[in-house]
């Protein structure tokens, strides 16, 4: 079998700068939205082998989510309470213009050493835009504004005198000085939906997809990646899952049970509420959590789905799978963050990097 990917698969985390955790229910989750438990996180994750976390953007309480950091200042903390990890600042365009994001932006990339990347969210919150009084558009229309966004991005960071005439935004003759350190800040998204596929396709440096099986995670894997080369352009794929790793499979599997047991359900269906909106309304329906049931809206990304659910070495395994699939990074979530990542990076991350070594050996002695 030829292994196509031959880099080690990439690992990120989700930031809870969000209160609630990461799963719509009353179990216990030894997580917090507090800056001094974040960084505490953010160093447990690189000293435990995590290459990125990635910041969440919310502006109205709701869900469990009562309170809530703002991203890109409160990644700025956490890149200045660590040496290497990367920090992904999601932002949002509507309430967030280019031309602010880019300084912003700029400056944290240069004081950090070029540490920070952006997630630009396209968004599926209506009653948030509402709330804020931004103006809500249609799903594909969404994605438009959030190619221009990027494409403004890129102009301001790269070139002098940037102009841009489009439909959400315009310069003229903008210059932005100082620019980011090369090579220039990441630039990931999010979806599922056929816009989104095809904006990653033409745009972005990261693709970032709900959690799923690696059979449908190949599926979009193949079609974007067939996009993006007739466009000229590559892009990775990082796919959502949310881990349950103990020492026995029926103690996993007996946290998950719980975990779905104790789901505050008014929370869950109001959730639910929103982003099926979001997701059915791309004109294909396959947006993100188009197809998701109650026990996959527990957990906010459709972690569940991607099954990593189990021992150390099955979640190992299952994400080598994930890799087969074409997935280049596996984003987290946990339920008590600053054990179980630490955990995973001393009794999981070993054996992906044993599973990865002998299927390139394997690899390269049928060349």
């Amino acid at each position: 079998m030829s292994y196509a990917n031959r880099e080690p698969v990439k690992f990120a985390y989700w930031v809870p700068n969000v209160s609630g955790g990461l799963v719509i229910s009353n179990i216990e989750q030894r997580t917090n939205w507090t800056i001094e438990y974040n960084r505490k996180l953010a160093q447990i994750a690189e000293a435990s082998g995590f290459d990125y976390a990635l910041s969440q953007i919310r502006f109205t309480a709701g869900y469990g989510a009562e309170y809530q950091h703002e991203s890109v200042s409160f990644s700025h903390a956490l890149l200045e309470s660590t040496t290497s990890l990367k920090v992904i600042a999601a932002i949002l365009p509507g309430p967030w213009n280019p031309a602010l994001a880019a300084k912003q932006i700029a400056t944290i990339n240069h004081l950090t050493n070029g540490r920070v990347a952006v997630n630009v969210v396209s968004g599926w919150f209506r009653g948030e835009f509402h709330a804020i009084g931004e103006h809500w558009l249609d799903h594909d229309e969404r994605y438009r504004r959030s190619e221009e966004f990027i494409r403004a991005l890129r102009g301001i960071w790269t070139e002098d005198n940037f102009s841009f005439n489009g439909d959400f935004y315009r310069f003229t003759n903008y210059s932005l000085k100082p620019k980011p350190i090369d090579p220039q800040p990441e630039i990931f998204q999010g979806g599922s939906s056929r816009a989104a596929r095809d904006m990653a396709s033409r745009v972005s440096d990261w693709y970032f997809t709900n959690g799923n099986t690696p059979e449908e995670i190949r599926k979009q894997v193949e079609d974007i990646q067939a996009k993006a080369k007739a466009n000229g352009h590559k892009v990775r794929v990082g796919v959502n899952a949310f881990a349950i790793v103990r020492e026995t499979e029926e103690e996993a599997k007996a946290v998950l049970a719980e975990i779905i047991e104790k789901a505050n359900p008014e929370a869950v269906n109001a959730f639910g509420h929103e982003v099926k909106n979001a997701g059915k309304s791309s004109p294909e329906g396959e947006g993100n959590w188009a197809k998701s049931s109650f026990d996959d809206l527990v957990q906010y990304n459709d972690g569940f789905r991607s099954n990593l659910i189990g021992t150390p070495r099955q979640v190992a395994e299952r994400v080598v799978n994930l890799k087969r699939a074409g997935a280049d990074l596996i984003l987290l979530g946990f339920l008590h963050f600053q054990e179980e990542v630490d955990y995973f990076g001393k009794h999981v991350i070993p054996l992906i990097r044993e599973l990865e070594e002998a299927e390139i050996a394997t690899a390269v002695a049928a060349e």
